[in-house]
């Protein structure tokens, strides 16, 4: 075909149209962000801030309140005994929850630990030290057995462990006969049950054994959380378990080691409840499970999964002991403390929803 029958060739349809398209470059109009917007973004990406504002913002308040006697050390190191065994228990939750799950048996879990331990060493006889033992493998199976029945017979998590909560706590009861086991015995038979409860003085606090391993169980679930291979598997599969098993992750072997590590945490936990009761008490810490989870609501940590950092619920339940203790220094009575930890509970649940309607 010569240029003349080329040039002369009538043009398509579709030529036609693209000569007579526009050309200009697409553009999108940016969308200014107010403070408001700013402050919602901020806390999306870091939701362990607005703990953090809490706590602080409640020591100034109660600090204001109750006068001198709430930074005493002696106050400022009972509030850290009192949240200790809460804290630790919060830690076991945070596991399951950042898996978009919940653990109703975490309470019932560390009282019949403690029950088993007690038995064990007082009852039997057998050395404390095999008795701590015992129980640590007790907890592992007990929070194994609630991952099996929620990843190999696909049950709720809250149906499960609100099942095996009432079994624990049936377990508990028959084990001690409803029994505690006095303080003087175990000073007798087994001292190193109390180990926990044992304290160091500072000044004018006194910080017990039992803080302190509150602070080591965070440390060391913070570094696995956050610096290990599984700790990534926990966070994708809370944050969405069918793309975390399209990726190559076992999510129900997963789900079964969170399980078990939260009731090895459990067991820990259990320990050291008993130095902090000074006996084995199977009435003991009824309220920990709800406990537990308002420490890990007021912390950051989404009820939904998949975000937030696990320090959260620590400063959760610190500010739950800040309220407690500002609120008795101020002469409040114990019921609107309570209330007022209930209203902080549902405003931490709602702070949530608020920073989740962020769009990445």
């Amino acid at each position: 075909m010569s240029e003349t029958q080329k040039s002369s060739r009538q043009k398509q349809e579709f030529e036609q149209t693209l000569e007579s398209s526009d050309s200009n470059v697409a553009t999108f109009e940016h969308k200014h962000r107010s403070l408001f917007d700013n402050v919602q973004h901020f806390l999306h990406g870091n939701p362990t801030m607005v703990p953090v504002i809490v706590l602080i913002v409640s020591i100034i308040i109660f600090g204001f309140v109750a006068g001198s006697k709430f930074f005493s050390p002696f106050n400022l190191s009972l509030i850290m005994q009192q949240v200790s065994i809460i804290g630790i228990l919060a830690a076991a939750q945070s596991l399951v929850i950042l898996t978009a799950g919940i653990d109703l048996s975490v309470g019932a879990i560390m009282v019949l630990m403690s029950v088993i331990m007690g038995q064990l060493a007082v009852t039997i006889g057998i050395p404390a030290p095999l008795a701590i033992f015992v129980g640590f493998i007790g907890g592992i199976c007990a929070g194994a057995l609630n991952g099996f029945l929620v990843t190999r017979i696909k049950l709720p998590p809250f149906i499960v462990t609100l099942g095996t909560w009432n079994i624990f706590f049936a377990l508990n009861l028959w084990l001690s006969g409803a029994q505690s086991i006095r303080s003087q015995t175990l000073d007798e038979v087994a001292p190193l049950l109390k180990f926990f409860g044992e304290s160091i003085a500072i000044g004018g606090a006194r910080i017990t054994y039992g803080s302190i391993l509150m602070l080591v169980i965070f440390g060391a679930l913070w570094y696995i959380l956050n610096h290990t291979g599984w700790g990534r598997h926990v966070y994708a599969i809370g944050d969405d378990k069918e793309a975390a098993e399209l990726s190559g992750i076992r999510t129900n072997r997963t789900l079964i080691t969170v399980y078990g590590l939260a009731g090895l945490v459990c067991a820990i936990g259990a320990w050291a409840s008993i130095g902090r009761v000074g006996s084995v008490s199977p009435q003991s810490f009824q309220e920990a499970n709800l406990q537990s989870i308002t420490a890990v609501v007021i912390g950051g940590i989404s009820l939904f999964g998949g975000r937030g950092s696990i320090i959260g619920p620590l400063i959760g339940a610190l500010i739950v002991g800040v309220f407690n203790s500002g609120l008795r220094l101020a002469g409040v009575d114990v019921l609107w403390q309570v209330f007022a930890i209930g209203w902080l509970t549902i405003i931490a649940v709602a702070i949530d929803q608020w920073i989740r309607k962020v769009s990445s």
